[in-house]
């Protein structure tokens, strides 16, 4: 008897294990969930900036096309080309930054999917295996029902005797 309430104690702790991993489980997936989110945010932020910063090294090459064809008729202009020249540089530099950024970002939301992926299945295998618990228990203690009404109708045997 001793041993069946230790095993219903010992299903019970493993019971109550099982449903804290499935929580910590579920709340890692959260997070990721708002990484994900995150990283969308800042994937759909930084190709407005790369549109934006190509629509303006196009407006900085029509600008330096004719700044050129200014340069060719006085050497003053050639100030303003350099300054478009060193412009468009940096722009162009800025452009392939934020290239190079959403794709880090493209990377790591990858990533982070995989990781959610792999965080819903452990839930879900640890769900199961707690389903699987609480079943044993219910079944060890529907037998500890019986047999205490069969200790309790062989006492009472024993009393009328």
């Amino acid at each position: 008897m001793d041993k069946l309430k230790e095993k219903m104690n010992t299903l019970r702790m493993e019971t109550e294990e099982a449903q804290n991993i499935n929580e910590e489980l579920k709340a890692r997936i959260k997070v990721l969930e708002q990484e994900n989110l995150t990283k969308e945010q800042e994937i759909s932020s930084l190709t407005h900036r790369n549109t934006l910063l190509d629509e303006e090294v196009e407006k900085l090459e029509k600008a330096l096309a004719e700044a050129k064809n200014a340069a060719d008729s006085g050497a003053n202009h050639s100030q303003e080309l350099d300054g478009l020249q060193r412009k468009l540089q940096l722009l162009e530099d800025e452009a392939e930054e934020a290239d190079k950024n959403l794709r880090e970002t493209n990377e790591k939301l990858r990533l982070t999917d995989v990781k959610a992926e792999h965080y819903e299945r452990k839930v879900a295998t640890v769900e199961s295996e707690r389903d699987m618990w609480e079943k044993k228990y219910e079944e060890c203690h529907e037998k500890y029902k019986a047999a205490q009404e069969e200790l309790d109708k062989i006492a009472q045997q024993l009393n009328d005797l």
